[in-house]
């Protein structure tokens, strides 16, 4: 059930493209945000995602990923070619909440089009490539009392170029190119009859499978393949349509008279966006952000990218802490969820305790919170420090060098370890 926002020139700061998620799932699962270096593979070589294996690329890219600690792959991600992926959940005519069968999940999509991709569009072929080939499918959610949850997946890409939008429908695909100004999506098909890309020979194969015929009129994919879903008591702000329409207004409002002029648009402007709880954008209830990023992506080569990270639930209660790809980084531990092995990453049968440092001590907090017993102005301190944060890395980054970006490689891990220091 979540909402994924893009703002391009000319809306934004210095030309820079500003990519933003909240990650929505089950209020029992933790997120965790991890980085893999680059690598090289063998010919021949596996790579195990969350439920099959499939054939493995010679070489994959570095990527630091928010993802459910229990999937191999991830919500939300950047790689360090500048590429930010992320994936929100629809309900299509060819996905029903019983069929468990084990294909790729659209979080193992968004890792593997990171891994793969160098750019925007890139990703896009990465995905809708191994969607034909493999398919999507399989249990959505660890937490038993989701265990149907099973549903298709609308992605929105980006670089310091583009975005692409791209929906799908069990292995039928749609997408859009998206080059200025701002957009979002939320849980919902939005391609009608005017799209760019698609799946070849897409009109036909609806065709054959009985899924449309000419006497409908113009070929309109969410008219094909749209469905509603009962899973989850939504209210009427949690409704993907108003989230949507919503999210549009609050980029818009950013972009051009809120709290910024046109080309103002930046990292602070998407945080506001993703911590708004009246538009459940900040969703709680049956579902729960759990975490969040924001991507500046710059168009400058000299200026490198930033990339920001809660690691938490609720954004509004949570710190953005930043991520700078360096030749060799280091993001320890304190957001990294124990390792258990392959054999119990998706585990249903044994319940596993998947909160790293970060989660339990951001936990203690909220807990203390509800009951009254913690110092609300804490609050406000990080968001202090966040945006002195935001200063730093905006004065650091219009001065910086090869040199001095391999010596912020531990950023993440000092920003984070200052955090967890609040809560104890």
């Amino acid at each position: 059930m979540s909402d994924i926002f893009v703002a391009l020139p000319p809306a934004t700061k210095d030309g820079t493209v500003v990519f933003g998620k909240n990650s929505d799932r089950p209020p029992t699962e933790v997120q965790e945000v991890v980085y893999f270096s680059a690598e090289d593979h063998s010919p021949g070589s596996k790579v195990h995602c969350t439920f099959i294996a499939i054939d493995e690329v010679s070489h994959t890219h570095a990527t630091i990923l928010s993802k459910p600690a229990w999937t191999w792959g991830a919500e939300m991600g950047a790689n360090e070619y500048g590429v930010c992926a992320g994936c929100t959940s629809v309900w299509t005519k060819l996905c029903h909440p019983g069929d468990h069968q084990e294909k790729l999940l659209g979080v193992d999509f968004v890792r593997l089009a990171l891994e793969r991709a160098k750019t925007a569009r890139e990703a896009l072929d990465v995905i809708s490539d191994l969607l034909e080939k493999h398919g999507q499918g399989g249990p959505n959610s660890e937490d038993r009392n989701f265990g149907q949850w099973s549903y298709n997946n609308s992605f929105l890409l980006a670089d310091n170029k583009e975005a692409w939008l791209l929906e799908t429908a069990g292995q039928y695909w749609v997408a859009n190119n998206i080059t200025s100004g701002t957009f979002n999506i939320s849980s919902e098909l939005t391609i009608t009859t005017d799209y760019t890309l698609s799946t070849e020979g897409l009109r036909d194969k609806s065709q054959k499978d009985g899924l449309w015929k000419p006497d409908d009129g113009d070929f309109n994919f969410k008219d094909v393949f749209n469905a509603e879903f009962s899973g989850l008591s939504l209210s009427e702000s949690q409704q993907p349509c108003n989230r949507l329409k919503r999210g549009k207004e609050l980029l818009e409002n950013n972009a051009a008279n809120g709290m910024c002029s046109i080309g103002s648009f930046d990292e602070r402007s998407m945080f506001e966006i993703l911590r708004d709880e009246s538009s459940s954008i900040s969703f709680s209830g049956e579902l729960l952000t759990v975490g969040s990023q924001v991507s500046v992506l710059s168009s400058n080569p000299n200026i490198p990218n930033c990339h920001w990270f809660t690691a938490t639930p609720n954004p509004a209660l949570s710190v953005f802490k930043p991520f700078i790809f360096s030749a060799k980084n280091d993001i320890g531990d304190l957001t990294v969820s124990p390792s258990y092995g392959d054999k119990e990453r998706a585990s249903f049968q044994t319940a596993v305790d998947r909160r790293h440092q970060l989660y339990k001590s951001h936990e203690k907090m909220r807990e203390q919170m509800e009951t009254g017993k913690y110092d609300k102005r804490l609050v406000g301190t990080l968001r202090s420090m966040e945006a002195e944060c935001v200063n730093d890395i905006h004065e650091f980054l219009q001065s910086c060098n090869e040199e001095s970006v391999n010596e912020v490689f531990d950023l993440l891990k000092d920003v984070t370890s200052t955090e967890v220091k609040f809560y104890t």
